[in-house]
């Protein structure tokens, strides 16, 4: 009968996203070339909206977070994938482990509360113009950034904590490019029901309630739209809230597909594709979906670009 294995002794395995193919290279080539571009865009964003005076508002503050928190997401995974990719090697220690685990919790969660304040903001812009500047104030953005990072560090914390208290008695061989909280407690041989049961509250408040409130923001958006009189109004309306409601159902969506399942689900190739879309991908489209329907954000890098060249 094998023995709990100390959780400070033994590495895990990552058994990652690709096999070395010349097929899976070539994938790999092509998720490095988004993680730059990520990286890039992202900075970009956070450059303008600190540079430019006619993007200091609300909005673009709890935008210029996202970037951050997307940079720091996509650096969190990609570059320990591709090097045990590239070094052929598939080993992560407890301690890489448990920063994976802390760092994606503390951002992915931090995301969900901050989507949730961005939809708040529309809300205030569209429902109430005359009143934004007083209800969205500099001191509310404040609380609702910070409360965000908190919220976020306090469930990865916790998460990351308790999962490695955990004895890993049989396989320490996880099916995942990432150290991910539901893949390490299937591995689990204690008894993970009463964790299970908190993590499924803990879903519940990061996921569900903030996504709660993001519908019922754009539901109340939507009925103040509908009833504008201008054209034009309602098609600048439009625009801003299909490209927030866009970066809500990718982010939202896949999530939850991952974080509100039973343990007994068994993961498979689907798993890993649907993590790489929102821990790879979403990044990179957050700074695209809302640069390219954005003029002010367009203005604002025509004017860096006429300054710098």
């Amino acid at each position: 009968m094998k023995t709990p294995s100390n959780s400070t002794e033994v590495d895990f395995i990552l058994l990652g996203l690709f096999s070395h193919t010349h097929a899976h290279l070539l994938l790999l080539s092509v998720v490095l070339v988004i993680f730059t571009a990520s990286l890039m865009g992202n900075t970009l964003m956070i450059l303008l909206i600190c540079r430019d005076p006619r993007l200091h508002t609300p909005m673009y503050f709890l935008l210029s977070q996202l970037s951050l928190m997307d940079m720091m997401l996509v650096s969190t995974i990609v570059p320990k994938m591709a090097a045990n990719y590239l070094t052929s090697t598939r080993s992560i220690s407890p301690a890489g482990c448990g920063s994976q685990i802390f760092l994606f919790l503390t951002l992915a969660g931090g995301e969900c509360f901050l989507l949730a304040a961005m939809s708040y903001d529309r809300y205030v812009a569209i429902c109430f113009p005359l009143r934004y500047h007083v209800l969205m104030n500099p001191k509310l953005c404040a609380y609702l950034t910070v409360g965000s990072w908190l919220l976020g560090a306090a469930d990865g914390l916790m998460q990351a904590g308790t999962i490695l208290s955990f004895p890993f008695c049989h396989s320490r061989t996880i099916n995942h490019f990432f150290c991910e909280a539901p893949s390490l407690v299937r591995l689990a041989c204690a008894d993970t029901k009463v964790f299970e049961f908190f993590m499924y509250i803990c879903c519940i408040l990061m996921l569900l309630i903030p996504l709660s409130l993001v519908l019922a923001s754009y539901s109340l958006i939507l009925a103040t739209v509908l009833r504008m009189r201008s054209s034009a109004a309602r098609k600048k309306a439009f625009t801003t809230c299909s490209s927030h409601l866009a970066v809500v159902g990718l982010f939202y969506g896949a999530i939850i597909f991952i974080y509100m399942r039973p343990k007994s689900h068994q993961p498979g190739k689907s798993d890993k594709v649907v993590s790489a879309f929102y821990t790879i991908f979403t990044p990179v489209l957050n700074p695209l979906i809302y640069s390219v329907r954005n003029k002010e954000v367009k203005g604002a890098l025509r004017k860096w670009l006429q300054k710098t060249v």
